[in-house]
């Protein structure tokens, strides 16, 4: 199985994503609750979980979680927090048809093939189970974007552009670490419907007007 690119910042991301980001993640974990809804302890299967950091939260709206990734470094934090599996997540360990929900946070900008990762993602969902997915919003963050001026994002022609890129106006964060995928707003959405899912909400957010978030929730037919 490949080295993942996490494995060399694990530790880094454990102290980033708890202090740093505490407040952009404590974010995404109301719009995972906005869009999952309780769980009444039933099983969820959390995409790309890295160090488990929604784990607690998934369990707080009532689901059991399970989490699959491929960095060996961010498992040794996730597998304190919930039960977890080593994997491609374009090749999932589950059988077909086995869990009412999927999650996936933060999560495509790592993926280099974003669309074999929600066709999985569709395979183990139960007829009539439910995939969230939260994340950067694909129009307005990213190396094509310059957010340093919190009152506006300026776009260049980068946004195009789907090649895996270590750029971007912010020097000192995840990205310029461990690089990031662009996934378009149409290859995003496609990607969904693609996979055989119904697109049942969709959710733009952020802490400035010019949102930072993209939510969305599909369900299996």
């Amino acid at each position: 199985m490949p080295t993942a690119a996490y494995d060399a910042i694990a530790d880094w991301y454990e102290r980033f994503a708890a202090d740093t980001s505490a407040d952009y993640m404590d974010r995404v974990r109301a719009r995972l609750g906005e869009l999952l809804g309780a769980g009444s302890g039933r099983r969820c299967l959390d995409l790309c979980c890295g160090t488990g950091a929604h784990a607690a939260h998934l369990r707080a709206l009532g689901w059991r979680p399970l989490g699959v990734d491929l960095s060996a470094g961010q498992l040794r934090y996730a597998r304190t927090r919930l039960p977890v599996a080593r994997a491609d997540v374009t090749r999932l360990p589950v059988a077909d048809a086995c869990v009412p929900a999927v999650t996936c946070a933060l999560g495509h900008t790592d993926l280099p093939d974003y669309a074999a990762v929600i066709a999985e993602a569709a395979r183990v969902l139960v007829p009539g189970g439910r995939f969230v997915r939260v994340g950067v919003h694909p129009c307005f963050v990213g190396a094509f974007a310059d957010r340093s001026d919190p009152a506006r994002a300026v776009i260049d022609a980068g946004y195009a552009d789907r090649e895996r890129t270590f750029g971007g106006w912010n020097p000192n964060g995840v990205r310029a670490r461990v690089g990031a995928w662009h996934v378009p707003l149409a290859d995003l959405l496609n990607a969904v419907t693609e996979a055989g899912l119904v697109l049942t909400g969709v959710r733009e957010s952020g802490s400035t007007p010019i949102p930072d978030l993209l939510s969305l929730q599909a369900t299996k037919p």
